[in-house]
């Protein structure tokens, strides 16, 4: 059994649904060693998330974050919580509904995703910094 275990970082995205398998990928060629194991990465933040969706069109990145902002408006005058400002707390919410970590299946050295996905880090932000998530490889 072979482990690997690094913290990557992505470097400061505007506010929206961004595709980084590419990047992912680039940061750790230890996925090539591996014949049969996982990847799995874990967000650090509480205003970002990660997920797997649609690879091809943009539309869909761009539809989701419509959806997401819709679903959970910054104006809704329930949220107290706002010391980083108005979408300090929406960030929050997104962030928990997505999810802060995935999981990925690695065969014979290659990512296994359908054709159709990708990774894809969220920013809820409207301002981010650098975003780190840490990358654990285990495998055969």
């Amino acid at each position: 059994m072979k482990a690997y275990q690094k913290e990557l970082r992505i470097k400061a995205l505007n506010r929206g649904f961004h595709l980084i398998t590419q990047e992912i990928i680039k940061q750790l060629p230890e996925i090539e060693q591996i014949n049969i194991g996982t990847l799995h990465l874990f967000i650090k933040h509480t205003s970002a998330s990660l997920s797997i969706n649609e690879n091809c069109d943009s539309s869909v990145r761009e539809d989701m974050e419509r959806f997401f902002n819709t679903t959970v408006d910054r104006h809704n005058p329930i949220f107290t919580h706002t010391y980083e400002g108005e979408d300090d707390m929406p960030a929050h919410i997104k962030s928990s509904l997505i999810g802060a970590s995935i999981t990925i299946p690695i065969t014979q050295g290659t990512l296994n995703l359908g054709t159709w996905q990708g990774i894809y880090l969220n920013e809820h932000r409207n301002h981010s910094t650098h975003r780190s998530i840490v990358a654990t490889i285990m495998g055969l």
